[in-house]
């Protein structure tokens, strides 16, 4: 054979096999898909309060995440609504709601002319008969708005992260959400798996049409044993030791809320299951965390998840502790007891998962769809002078309607209706009386901003032309813009000064701004093979879509801005 023949063939064998040694390194890098993700949201749990009472807790919770965890202390979102829905979303799609399309739990839908609750859907039915809202007895105002009992994602305007697994997967992978909210179920469940959530009226766990034509055995079976029933007559009392509580005693509870009877100091009574307002308590304290801890362990032995040849997707979302601050704020005993519950309910689901899956074949992950301002009474009682309650009929008061009159010769008729974060201008009125939409909104957030507790008003044209001040905050409003469902103005009140009239019933705590007590939220992460660690760089809540995204080699949901957690990869 000629030398440069053999020189050729040498190479090639040479190149050949430095190939297959970089094929073998690259595969023995490769991340081994887990059986399970597991992904864990408790509503409103404000990034600083696993360490306010963190004394309290067992070393199987949240601690466990922290010790043998990747820990984001620093993690904010970056949009201005902070809501229930608007959160949720962000979590499964890795976007801001001004992609998404939650721009708030309710927003003026202009082709219905009304209010819309965020997941509603006409075309898809409550499965089965009375599981409705009772509106009646509904202290979450939002879900007053829906027209129909139907929830549905196709709200939704992008893909999620389940979206993506299921898509990945063939349709193959198990996914499921789970929740005492329908919306904290419907969200992160996407539009290819199953959502479930407690019906109050119903005092059982319950679906739409849209994801089932008739209830599977296990979850008739599940709520034929009547869970909610053994809190019945009895009362939420304290967990541990009335000395061990970070809280005094001698808290003071008048600003707290006392709803049909539950008080505002320990024992809170449940009163009997007969009670209208029963099951409404029972998701105001740490027993809507326990059902729905007792409705996701059944789902996990029901559907065999984690046992397959694709991973599975398991999302529980812990609504009480957002009842709970809303109730009583979240420097009150009954936060701090409801945290030291929910530590133990968490602590049980790992174990339950260990046990039937096992946590190194899992990835965990805990967030929060948005933190929690401090209660006026509360900051007041260490001699604040600045937090309070915001007045609603202000924004129509005969000042503003005098202002408006002068420059339009229309008064407060212009504003349709506010719904929390945006005024929607009336159409008709302005057509009638030959008015600029932009013109108006331009005219009245001048006038707004000088009431006293509103620190912004911005328009919609401000926003379209992108013409505001570069500051976290505007951006925060810009992220939660949305052309086809926000107003025409965004109201940003003052720090701790918000509204807390819930259709007549006057609750301690309100979220929903975007100041840095409601952004602030924690990300934790277990997977197999992780060293702990705590990471201070700033992060958003829209990075763990598509951290768990590249994490599982799949496609990151399709509106996603977020970026992947890249230590998560670094520390094994």
């Amino acid at each position: 054979m000629p030398r440069t023949c053999k020189q050729t063939l040498l190479k090639m064998i040479v190149l050949s096999s430095i190939s297959l040694s970089n094929f073998a390194a690259a595969d023995s890098d490769t991340q081994i898909a887990p059986k399970l993700v597991l992904q864990i949201t408790v509503d409103a749990l404000r990034g600083d309060l696993p360490y306010r009472y963190q004394e309290q807790f067992g070393d199987k919770g949240f601690k466990y995440f922290m010790r043998e965890g990747l820990v984001f202390k620093n993690a904010h979102y970056q949009h201005a609504n902070t809501e229930t829905i608007v959160g949720h979303a962000s979590l499964a799609t890795g976007a801001t709601p001004s992609i998404h399309g939650m721009v708030g739990n309710i927003w003026f839908d202009r082709t219905q002319d009304r209010v819309v609750y965020n997941i509603e859907d006409e075309n898809y039915s409550l499965l089965g008969e009375g599981g409705d809202v009772d509106k009646s007895t509904e202290i979450d105002a939002t879900q007053k708005a829906a027209n129909s009992d139907g929830r549905s994602p196709l709200p939704f305007l992008v893909s999620t992260f389940s979206d993506e697994l299921a898509i990945s997967s063939f349709g193959q992978s198990k996914i499921f959400g789970v929740s005492v909210k329908d919306r904290g179920a419907v969200s992160l469940a996407g539009q290819y798996g199953k959502a479930f959530w407690f019906s109050k009226s119903k005092s059982q766990f319950v679906t739409s049409d849209y994801y089932y034509d008739t209830y599977p055995q296990w979850v008739s079976e599940f709520n034929a044993q009547g869970h909610p029933n053994r809190y019945s007559d009895t009362s939420w009392e304290l967990s541990v030791d009335s000395n061990d509580y970070r809280v005094p005693a001698d808290q003071d509870v008048s600003y707290k809320t006392d709803l049909a009877g539950f008080g505002q100091q320990f024992p809170h009574p449940y009163g009997p299951a007969s009670d209208k307002y029963f099951t409404t308590k029972l998701t105001l304290s740490p027993a809507g965390d326990a059902l729905t801890l007792d409705f996701a362990k059944a789902l996990l032995d029901a559907e065999n998840l984690g046992n397959n040849q694709q991973t599975d997707y398991l999302s529980v979302s812990f609504s009480s502790n957002d009842y709970v601050i809303h109730i009583f704020g979240p420097s009150s005993r009954e936060a701090e007891d409801n945290l030291i519950q929910l530590d133990q309910r968490i602590a049980e689901l790992l174990q339950y998962v260990d046990d039937k899956v096992g946590l190194q074949n899992t990835l965990v992950v805990l967030s929060a769809d948005h933190g929690a301002p401090e209660v006026p009474g509360y900051l007041s009682s260490l001699g604040g002078k600045k937090s309070r309650y915001f007045d609603i009929n202000s924004l129509t008061s005969e000042s503003v309607d005098a202002r408006l009159k002068s420059s339009f010769g229309v008064g407060v008729e212009l504003i349709d209706l506010y719904t929390h974060p945006y005024i929607y201008l009336n159409q008709e009125v302005l057509a009638t009386n030959k008015l600029d939409s932009n013109q108006v909104a331009q005219t009245l957030t001048q006038i707004l901003q000088q009431l006293d507790g509103i620190q912004y008003a911005v328009s919609k044209s401000d926003l379209q032309r992108t013409s505001l001040a570069s500051s976290p905050i505007m951006e925060r409003i810009s992220n939660n813009f949305h052309p086809d469902r926000s107003g025409e103005i965004y109201l940003v009140f003052e720090p701790n000064v918000y509204i807390n009239d819930f259709d007549g019933l006057e609750v301690a705590s309100v979220h929903g701004s975007p100041w840095n007590y409601d952004t602030h939220v924690p990300i934790m992460f277990l997977a197999p093979g992780l060293d702990s660690s705590v990471i201070q760089r700033p992060v958003t809540p829209y990075d763990i879509a598509p951290t768990l995204s590249h994490y599982l080699n799949i496609n990151s949901p399709s509106g996603s801005t977020g970026q992947p957690l890249l230590e998560l990869f670094d520390s094994h």
